[in-house]
């Protein structure tokens, strides 16, 4: 798996904008990726240095449309947390 094909898209939420200040940053990423296919999709995109990852699975939403249920899609969020001495990634800068 390609760099770019584990780091789906970064999550904009409240509780994200939060960790930005202490170098902790939300992404939505591959289900099959692992911790490590993670920190050094991370390190390779930005040119950071990580700390740790922590990973979360989500069970999609239960929808529905009169008598028909459905679901929303199932997505793995990841939590990195950067080193001290490491730069901060340029995209989340305009945010905070």
């Amino acid at each position: 798996m390609n760099s770019y094909d584990i780091i789906i898209k970064p999550v904009l939420s409240e509780k994200s904008y939060d960790g930005i200040a202490n170098k902790r940053y939300t992404f939505i990423v591959h289900k099959a990726a692992t911790k490590s296919q993670v920190k050094t999709a991370v390190e390779e995109i930005f040119n950071v240095k990580v700390e740790k990852v922590n990973i979360v699975n989500y069970q999609g939403k239960l929808k529905r449309m009169g008598r028909n249920e459905g679901r929303r899609p199932s997505y793995k969020k990841a939590y990195v947390k950067l080193t001290d001495d490491s730069k901060s990634i340029e995209f989340f800068e305009s945010l905070s």
